[in-house]
């Protein structure tokens, strides 16, 4: 079996995965027992639409705690004072221009932001303001100039 891949989070990002985590196996499992045994309650399960529901429903959230421990056990909290000197990291969002002058806001983070592993995430790692990374993504390359980086908050 390979290696697991190291998961590059801040610390908020990974209290927020903590968090997310809490609330799906706390309340939200208890909720999903209970339209399930409720839904037990309607008669023959061959042809109830509830408990075939609450079921998928459950298959669901329990694939989301899996994955939630998955990247919590391989989590690496970075030092985000790397960041801090304006150059691009985990956590920084990060401000460019494209090619046609658009800017576009973006944050690096794997917990809703571009992910350091996206071909937008990779070229910008490392990059300071002013910089023009190339951006090699699958409908083909951009060029992006790094206008602004804040550090993680």
């Amino acid at each position: 079996m390979p290696e697991a891949k190291p998961e590059p989070l801040t610390q908020s990002q990974k209290e927020q995965l903590e968090a997310e985590l809490a609330e799906l196996e706390g309340p939200r499992r208890r909720e999903i027992v209970q339209a399930i045994a409720t839904a037990r309650g309607f008669g023959d399960l061959s042809e109830n639409f509830e408990y075939h529901a609450a079921k998928n429903d459950q298959g669901l959230l329990e694939a989301r705690i899996r994955t939630i421990r998955d990247r919590l056990d391989r989590a690496v909290v970075v030092d985000q004072s790397s960041s801090a000197g304006g150059v691009v990291g985990i956590g920084s969002t990060v401000e460019i221009e494209d090619e046609n002058g658009e800017l576009i806001t973006v944050e690096i983070s794997s917990v809703g932001g571009v992910s350091p592993d996206s071909p937008l995430g990779s070229a910008l790692l490392g990059a300071s303001p002013g910089e023009s990374v190339e951006v090699n993504a699958p409908r083909g390359s951009w060029q992006a100039r790094i206008v602004a980086v804040s550090p993680p908050a």
